[in-house]
């Protein structure tokens, strides 16, 4: 009888659980990793692992201490540059060199080599330090994002309009970033809307690319965090340039099988932009929404590479209709009270997730951690699709008092 096999997820979070639900189905053993032991992930592995996901070293000593078969990092962006080392180090499954990850997870290291390849890339620079930044003005052009190097979920990130603003996004960025860097870029704007959303990479070659439409509550109390995504994208006629872009991008790399987060848009200039690649999965469930909406099994097909087994049924297929996830948030602090969905909602509500009960406090949404769940909606035309979420509370209320 053949051993069974270890896969260690690193993090605990609730994104985590189709993954940890993948992974059992597939017959493995599954370790989750973190130093947040009442995380609700690890209520669902067969083992908790203590670690600081971010300290490589440690995290390389417990896989080798665990004797695992694969290491992933899914939807928890601070984890995958640990998890490419291990991989790296343990001779595990790649989703591609260690150095090629990093490159991909640090924003300023991502930027000089986009940059140095020739594609379309917003004028940046980074800082360690905020008083260097602040004498260093000359060059900005309003607006611009300023922003950690290396951090997650919208965390830290400001768009400044003017120098006055400059200071305090500074603070902001520095105070979230893990590294101590501030990349401060040039506003690349957009047209229709941006997207992010999951695609996969095997052995070197993009075999599913996903694009869609990502939304923003202008009224959040931070506006740069996605309240929701919808699929297809608003920009169909630019995906095939996107989709050569990126292999070349990955190739670049000598990138090798993994999920990939990847946030593209097109700018008011004419030019499109990667704006991340990610090898990960996405927060916000977009691999399960793809799922939804084509059927590929990005999870399965992640968790099977992990540990060295072959990868079936990855391939491009077309949207069953228009969909939409809508990343259930407060409007502030307090005590939550109800989810109103109208009974004359313009769509087929798929599932509705909610992740708190009545009387939990709830904070007001500065960033993916404030999510309290999510709406997945389907959609028989993309006008009811704009109707429910363009005009949202029209539909949907989450109430707090």
């Amino acid at each position: 009888m053949s051993k069974q096999k270890k896969i260690m997820l690193l993090g605990g979070i609730h994104y985590l659980l189709p993954v940890i639900k993948a992974a059992h189905e597939q017959g493995y053993y599954v370790i989750t990793a973190d130093y947040l032991p009442e995380n609700i992930a690890h209520r669902y592995s067969d083992e908790y692992c203590n670690v600081n996901i971010v300290d490589k070293e440690a995290v390389l000593q417990a896989a080798r201490e665990r004797e695992i078969d694969g290491i992933i990092s899914f939807g928890v962006d601070p984890g995958v540059v640990a998890a490419a080392y291990v991989q790296e180090k343990m001779s595990l499954p790649q989703m591609g060199p260690y150095e090629s990850v990093r490159i991909l997870q640090n924003k300023d290291l991502f930027r000089k080599f986009l940059k140095d390849n020739y594609f379309n890339v917003p004028e940046a620079r980074s800082y360690t330090k905020k008083e260097v930044a602040l004498s260093d003005t000359i060059w900005l052009k309003f607006p611009m994002i300023v922003k950690p190097t290396d951090s997650a979920g919208s965390k830290g990130v400001t768009r400044i309009d003017n120098i006055e603003e400059y200071a305090a996004a500074l603070d902001y960025a520095f105070d979230k970033s893990i590294s101590g860097t501030v990349i401060v870029e040039e506003f690349v704007d957009k047209v229709g809307c941006s997207s992010d959303t999951d695609s996969f990479l095997l052995n070197g070659e993009l075999k599913f690319v996903s694009f869609n439409a990502q939304h923003f509550d202008e009224n959040a109390a931070n506006p740069y965090t996605p309240a929701a995504y919808s699929w297809p994208s608003t920009f169909i006629e630019h995906e095939e340039y996107l989709k050569t872009e990126l292999q070349r991008l990955l190739t670049l790399l000598n990138m090798q099988t993994s999920v990939f987060n990847i946030e593209t848009r097109v700018s008011s200039n004419g030019k499109p932009y990667i704006m991340e690649c990610t090898p990960r999965g996405g927060g916000n469930r977009l691999c399960e929404m793809l799922r939804y909406a084509t059927g590929v099994d990005l999870i399965t097909a992640q968790v099977r590479a992990a540990v060295g087994d072959t990868v079936n049924g990855i391939e491009q297929k077309p949207y069953d209709g228009h969909w939409a996830e809508i990343i259930l948030h407060a409007d502030r602090d307090g005590e939550f009270k109800d989810l109103k969905i109208s009974p004359d909602i313009p769509a087929q509500i798929i599932e509705q997730d909610l992740w708190i009960n009545t009387g939990d406090i709830v904070h007001a949404f500065h960033g993916a951690n404030d999510a309290i769940g999510t709406l997945v909606l389907r959609f028989e035309c993309e006008e009811n699709l704009k109707e429910v979420l363009y005009h949202q509370k029209n539909w949907i209320e989450v109430i707090v008092k």
